[in-house]
């Protein structure tokens, strides 16, 4: 029996910005933006490389702690999903500056985390590697390095539990309501009947005390990821190892495309996650709020502009509406977000992170000054 130590923590009044990494903001993260950090982090983090991406970039895992339970945490399997790599280092941060809080959680655990583990996707900007392989469609497989990397990892580590970190993309909504899905979870399936095994039931309470934490920061704002079940997956893989996994999408908050504020949340999910494992309280958290969780929905456009015909009445009907969705663009290092017609007609139950109404003169005269009216 292991003897653990109840962490007296209170999420909200921790300073953010003391601990928030300040070399890494905005979207694009690669390995040489890590790097540095990597080179310069305490000696209390153990810093190996553990391998190489197919165009020899480095794979780094850091560890720390010396407990009994293991956590196994990766990002950027996709890699234009960086907002996790970005919330891992503020929790590395927030470990090594507040001793009196992270003593406990090293005592119980010992965390391993891969920031990067596909670095050829991060420094291109794209979901999928540099042999066009989507990482998160090769567990079973494991036809790439960076899977096997994975994998060799994880069998090594031998973990008690996994976070699979990832980003998701504007469109999503909360059930079909106007709330962004700022942060969503899932307990992966491990079979296509999706039954509740104990170590997936330990998911859901996981995520059950994580949607707790942040509905007092972001209330309707937490979301439930579909839970279609596809082995080839690497959160279906391991949890059909029966080892609890999480799967994290770090998602959009008002007028924050940088996901700066989107950072914070996920920082303060995985330290709930981590404060709740390490203090052996996962029991404490009902199953059932995890299907109290509303499912994601895609119901969101950039932009939605009603009333079109004013705008334009030879090109548009009387009650047509305009659905804009922004496409990620790489260009010198920087991530341009381009406006792109998604829809045109009737859109109905939809909705949008910026709304122009045409009947409306103040929003009809501020669409006419925006930069995109070329499109419309």
């Amino acid at each position: 029996m292991h003897s653990f130590k109840k962490i007296a923590m209170n999420v909200f009044q921790i300073d953010f910005d003391s601990i928030k990494e300040d070399a890494l903001n905005g979207r694009y993260i690669t390995y040489d933006h890590i790097a540095p950090i990597l080179n310069s982090i305490p000696t209390d983090f153990k810093v190996e490389k553990i391998g190489e991406s197919v165009n020899n970039l480095p794979i780094h895992t850091i560890t720390f702690g010396k407990g009994p339970i293991k956590i196994l945490m990766w990002s950027q399997m996709h890699g234009n999903e960086s907002t996790t790599t970005k919330a891992i280092f503020d929790l590395i941060n927030f470990i090594d500056k507040h001793p009196t809080y992270s003593e406990p959680i090293l005592t119980s655990c010992t965390i391993k985390i891969i920031p990067i583990l596909n670095p050829d996707g991060a420094k291109s900007y794209t979901r999928i590697n540099a042999n066009q392989v989507d990482l998160n469609r090769d567990a079973q497989n494991r036809t790439q390095p960076e899977s096997r990397i994975l994998r060799g990892c994880y069998d090594q580590f031998n973990p008690d539990f996994c976070f699979n970190l990832h980003g998701q993309r504007t469109i999503f909504n909360v059930g079909n309501t106007s709330k962004p899905a700022t942060v969503s979870f899932l307990a992966p399936a491990f079979d296509e009947q999706r039954n509740i095994s104990p170590t997936r039931e330990q998911s859901m309470r996981l995520i059950a005390a994580m949607n707790q934490e942040l509905q007092e920061l972001i209330p309707g704002q937490v979301g439930r990821y579909d839970d279609g079940f596809n082995s080839n997956c690497v959160g279906d893989t391991f949890q059909m190892l029966n080892v609890p996994t999480i799967l994290f999408e770090a998602g959009h908050y008002k007028d924050d495309y940088a996901r700066e504020k989107t950072r914070k949340f996920i920082f303060i999910a995985l330290l709930k996650a981590i404060n709740v494992i390490s203090s052996d309280t996962v029991g404490d958290y009902d199953r059932e709020a995890y299907f109290e969780i509303p499912d994601n929905n895609k119901l969101f456009y950039d932009i939605l502009i009603s009333n079109a015909h004013l705008l334009n009445p030879d090109k548009y009907e009387i009650g047509d509406s305009i659905g804009i969705l922004y496409k990620e663009v790489l260009n010198n290092e920087t991530v341009n977000f381009i406006p792109s017609v998604e829809k045109i007609g009737k859109i109905e139950n939809y909705f949008g992170h910026k709304t122009y109404d045409c009947a409306s003169k103040i929003d009809f005269s501020d669409l006419k000054s925006q930069n995109f009216t070329a499109l419309l």
